[in-house]
């Protein structure tokens, strides 16, 4: 659920919020405690992945927020967000790189 709905919300703002780059969110990995969730993104049409990392982890809170008001009917807890790079599409992407140049 809330792999679905923060992809929902990253879609939306990804455009004018993120400079037009497209964000997915790929995996959502929640403590046993449901106290933090660490998110793991792939980012793509930007040039400049780090900066935009450091762009969404800073607006955490407000993310969070509005990932409650969305779900707040569903969950009792709204965990604290952890923002990661998703790097495995861009490793798969050497790997296949490098079996074709053999």
């Amino acid at each position: 659920m809330l792999q679905r709905e923060l992809g929902e919300m990253m879609q939306r703002d990804g455009k004018g919020r993120y400079g037009g780059a497209m964000i997915t969110v790929t995996k959502v990995n929640v403590t046993r405690d449901l106290s933090l969730a660490r998110v793991f993104l792939s980012l793509f049409a930007t040039n400049e992945k780090e900066e935009l990392l450091e762009k969404i982890q800073s607006q955490a809170g407000e993310i969070r927020y509005n990932l409650g008001k969305r779900i707040r009917n569903q969950v009792r807890h709204i965990p604290d967000l952890e923002f990661f790079e998703d790097d495995s599409l861009d490793y798969i992407e050497n790997i296949d790189n490098l079996l074709h140049d053999q």
